[in-house]
């Protein structure tokens, strides 16, 4: 199995109807964060069942499709690299960690970060020096910075929350909308695990905090305990 001929199949389930409402729904304009980007008009589901009768490709065959114009493609090459990380030995795993960091600059949308940096970088530093965590979180690239913070989602997993929270304090000036969506996912996550983890950090940080951050943060509380966090006198 060939790149070629992945890309050959995806092309044959293109519907340009889906196609027009991606192209919308990704911020696709000029000036917005998906400013030109390409979509085939295929859904996810699909692109998952392809992934199953496609795990023989070898690594380096994932690349052309990492690299391609198309959101699709791309997120084909990750999800195939994800399935294919569960999969892998230590070798394998290790292999698939190194491209994916090599390569950031083709995983630029919000869901193909959210479907890729947990399973790939998150899950490599289980047990591993984390500082490239704090190196993505200071990156220039917004998709760096989104892979950095929702990398901790399977630290999380394990109850595992200071490089959540710290990379959520890195973070809490950042200028946009989508970090601010992120850093406040993952911080409702440390809340579902451990609300008083969750809240010390608001306690600290909340008057400072992007509107939108706490609210994602604060999403899951009681009406009373959010009204008071969102009036300032938590």
């Amino acid at each position: 199995m060939t790149a070629r001929a992945v890309r050959n199949t995806l092309r044959s389930l293109a519907d340009p109807a889906i196609a027009v409402h991606a192209r919308r729904f990704f911020k696709t304009g000029k000036g917005e964060y998906g400013e030109g980007d390409r979509f085939l008009g295929i859904r996810v589901p699909v692109l998952r069942r392809i992934v199953k009768d496609c795990r023989g490709l070898a690594l380096p065959e994932t690349l052309p499709l990492l690299h391609s114009a198309f959101h699709e493609e791309r997120l084909f090459a990750l999800l195939l690299l994800v399935d294919r990380f569960r999969r892998g030995d230590a070798a394998e795993r290790a292999a698939i960690y190194r491209l994916y960091l090599a390569h950031t600059g083709c995983v630029n949308n919000w869901d193909l970060v959210d479907s890729s940096a947990p399973y790939i970088v998150g899950a490599y530093l289980e047990d591993r020096d984390r500082r490239v965590l704090y190196r993505l979180a200071r990156s220039a690239s917004l998709w760096e910075r989104r892979i950095a913070t929702t990398a901790t989602l399977h630290l999380l997993r394990g109850h595992r929350y200071d490089d959540t929270l710290k990379i959520a304090a890195l973070l809490l000036q950042d200028g946009h909308d989508l970090i601010h969506k992120a850093v406040g996912w993952m911080l409702r996550e440390v809340g579902k695990r451990d609300l008083s983890a969750e809240k010390t950090f608001l306690n600290k940080h909340y008057t400072v905090m992007p509107r939108t951050m706490l609210r994602y943060a604060i999403e899951k509380f009681p009406p009373k305990d959010r009204n008071m966090y969102l009036e300032g006198v938590a």
